[in-house]
This record gives C-alpha cells, sequence and structure tokens, in this order.
C-alpha cells in the first residue's frame, strides 16, 4: 500500500511539472570514420568462434535492433536464455548496459557480448589473429587509428562508436514534444495521458523512456511465474536484487518483440496488462490498455542514418 501510495504522489507531482520525457536528439556527434569500421564490424560474424554469428544476428536493424526471438541464438547453435535481447538503438542514453547493468558503456557492452560463450565466445588472442590475418580490417583499422596491429579494444571501441550513431529521432510522440500538438490523435493524446496517470512515467522518463533506472519486477504481487536470469543480484549479489532489471527503453517498442527480460510476453497489450498487475498493482481496462497501445506505437522514430551510410 505504501509502495502504490509513493507512485501515485510521483505521479502527480511529474504530471504538474516539467515535461518527464524529452525528445531524442535530432544529431549526436560521433567519429564517422570510426563509426564506419565499427558497423562492418557489427555485421561480420569473424567476431565469433564459428564464424556464423555476427552483433547483428541478435540485434538485426529489421526488429529495432532487438531479437525477435524469444532467446538468441549464438555459436554452434547455443541458446542465450532465459534472456530476450534488448535494442541497441538508442542505448547510448542509457545509464548502463544489458538487463541487469553488469555493462558501464558500450564498449564494455560489446566486450562483455563477445566473451560471453553463448553468444560469441571469442577471446582476445583469436580476436587478434583473425583480424590481424586480414589485409582489409588492416588498412581499415591503421586508418582510423593510425596503429600497425589490431588490439581487441581497438573492436570494441568501433563497435561502440557505431551504436552510439544508432539514434532513432523524430517519432511523432518527439514531433508532440517539439510543439507540433497536431502530430497526436486524441486517442493518442489521451494514451499518452493515461501512461502518467496510472504511474508508468515514473520509471520510463527521460529521454530513452528507461534505461536510467532499475526496478524489481514484481512489486505488487509475491509469485513472478516468470524465469529469473540475469537480474540485478547476479552483480550485487544483494538479496532485494532479486528480479530487479534495468527498466527498458519504450523507443520503438512497437518493433521489438518480444517483451520483458526473458521475452515471454509477445504482444503490447500483454505487457501494459502484465506491468499494471506486477508493478502498478492493479487492472488496466481493456480500454485504457488500447489508448496506451496506441500512444507506445507513436514512439517509433527513424531508422539512423548511419544504416544508410556507407
Amino acid at each position: 500500500m505504501k509502495m502504490r501510495v509513493m507512485i501515485l504522489f510521483l505521479t502527480a507531482f511529474i504530471i504538474a511539472n516539467a515535461e518527464p520525457i524529452t525528445p531524442i536528439p535530432l544529431n549526436i556527434k560521433y567519429n564517422h570514420e570510426k563509426a564506419i569500421l565499427g558497423k562492418m564490424l557489427f555485421f561480420d560474424p569473424i567476431l565469433s568462434r564459428d564464424k556464423k554469428v555476427s552483433c547483428a544476428t541478435c540485434h538485426p536493424p529489421e526488429y529495432g535492433s532487438a531479437d525477435n526471438k524469444q532467446f538468441s541464438i549464438g555459436v554452434y547453435g547455443r541458446v542465450d536464455k532465459p534472456m530476450n535481447s534488448p535494442t541497441v538503438y538508442n542505448a547510448v542514453f542509457n545509464c548502463w548496459q544489458f538487463w541487469n547493468g553488469r555493462a558501464k558503456d558500450l564498449k564494455q557492452q560489446a566486450m562483455l557480448a563477445n566473451h560471453e560463450p553463448n553468444e560469441m565466445n571469442m577471446d582476445k588472442k583469436t580476436l587478434e589473429k583473425r583480424l590481424n590475418a586480414s589485409k582489409k580490417y588492416r588498412k581499415l583499422f591503421s586508418q582510423v587509428y593510425g596503429k600497425d596491429y589490431i588490439t581487441d579494444d581497438m573492436v570494441y571501441d568501433a563497435i561502440a562508436e557505431f551504436e552510439k550513431a544508432l539514434i532513432t529521432p523524430n517519432s511523432k510522440f518527439d514531433r508532440y514534444l517539439r510543439g507540433d500538438e497536431d502530430v497526436l490523435t486524441k486517442e493518442e493524446k489521451r494514451g499518452y495521458f493515461l501512461f502518467k496517470s496510472y504511474g508508468c512515467i515514473t520509471c520510463h522518463n527521460g529521454k530513452n523512456m528507461g534505461g536510467n533506472s532499475f526496478q524489481k519486477l514484481g512489486i505488487f504481487i509475491e509469485d513472478v511465474n516468470i524465469s529469473r536470469g540475469f537480474d540485478r543480484y547476479e552483480v550485487t549479489h544483494e538479496k532485494n536484487d532479486i528480479y530487479v532489471y534495468k527498466v527498458p527503453t519504450l523507443r520503438n517498442i512497437a518493433l521489438t518483440a518480444p517483451y520483458f527480460h526473458d521475452g515471454s510476453v509477445k504482444t503490447l497489450k500483454e505487457a501494459i496488462y502484465l506491468i499494471g498487475k506486477y508493478n502498478l498493482g492493479i487492472e488496466i481496462p481493456q480500454k485504457d490498455i488500447n489508448e496506451i497501445e496506441l500512444f507506445l506505437k507513436t514512439l517509433t522514430g527513424e531508422t539512423p542514418k548511419i544504416l544508410k551510410s556507407e
């Protein structure tokens, strides 16, 4: 009951004060030459042990750079369960990376994913040997980094620079926030009002509408019938961090099904219903769920410019 009161208080405070969401910037500063190299690496399966899995395998652009399967398929057909690969679009705006926040930035995220046995299963020595055997990569890395020998640190640095550029600006909602009142329908505007009124905004706020805090799944129920997987407890070893995860971004959410950390939820409507039950302690009426979903669909932004670059 105290938690519910606190959520309602915070929601009322947010609604009464400044806009809790800011638009994705139209542009972001990054090293273009380095990012283009990172783009090549991101889509190249040479980075994985069996040479069959790339970063893009689990983060395909056509699905909002998230995996459209419940669990990703890594090297040698290994299944990386029970976690669903989150989007890397707009990940530069996250305070931490991975569901449990074990990576402090994009560079560390790239490195840990590359080393993970069920993902790419690579090591420093093998990675460097492969890339230094490539005349193409030696030339490109020399142009960008001014070095004759490619190191794993350069690889992760370049991938991070590419991911930094993966922003999706100019969604309908961003245009609304910038002053175009007519871009949203009456139902979409009501969906945003409901999104704030029910308290969703207390966690999904800021530039990325998530990614800036951790939250426990199942505040109002004792038994969450969902696999825990790699929660915050795996990082902190604090009992209170069991079933605690980084709040996911809602940007491009209409493209990134399935939902929740374990990919167990197939539709947006179901996700809205369950998060209301688990974390708000209420059953949101179907009419309101429909309108909140309409609002969430306005969060789909433009395809990152760098994906269209050579």
